[in-house]
């Protein structure tokens, strides 16, 4: 019968490893939850980045503001990846993880990615129906800080794996 642990006699001391497939991953708070943590926060703020103020002007004596939402369909795409990546999260919290072949790490980046497309798309060009609203609002920018927040979390999180 063989051992449950890989055992090795360094003279007087035996040490034990256990097998990588048994070990448990880095829990504890610090550094090394460091990507989680940025996933969740930047996920989040990506998520509510859509029902914030996108565009903004005045014409007539009113002024307005667009919110991600209103948009089109980019603004809804972005809440949705904003979804993805916290789905993504506490899946992972409940411990179901993606198949070891697609790491996780490698989904978040291509979810900020896509995230990332989508707002210097709205970013760069104003939709013509909000003509009033031609200036940028405060929502845009911290759209684009999310979602480069969450590329930023899947490289920290590529980072631990390794």
């Amino acid at each position: 019968m063989e051992p449950e642990h890989d055992v090795k006699d360094y003279g007087d001391a035996e040490v034990t490893q256990e097998p990588a497939a048994e070990r448990e991953p880095r829990t504890g708070g610090g550094y090394w939850l460091l990507g989680e943590r940025v996933q969740w926060i930047a996920g989040t703020v990506l998520t509510l980045s859509a029902f914030m103020g996108w565009y903004s002007g005045s014409g007539d004596g009113i002024t307005i503001a667009v919110t991600g939402w209103n948009v089109g369909i980019l603004g809804k795409l972005v809440f949705f990846v904003g979804l993805a990546v916290l789905a993504l999260f506490w899946l992972r919290r409940a411990g179901i993880e993606p198949p070891p072949s697609v790491p996780e790490s490698l989904i978040v980046v291509a979810l900020g990615s896509l995230a990332t497309v989508f707002v210097l798309i709205r970013l760069i060009s104003i939709p013509d129906t909000f003509i009033p609203a031609d200036g940028r609002g405060i929502g845009i920018w911290i759209a684009l800080l999310a979602s480069l927040g969450v590329i930023a979390a899947g490289l920290l999180q590529a980072a631990d794996e390794l």
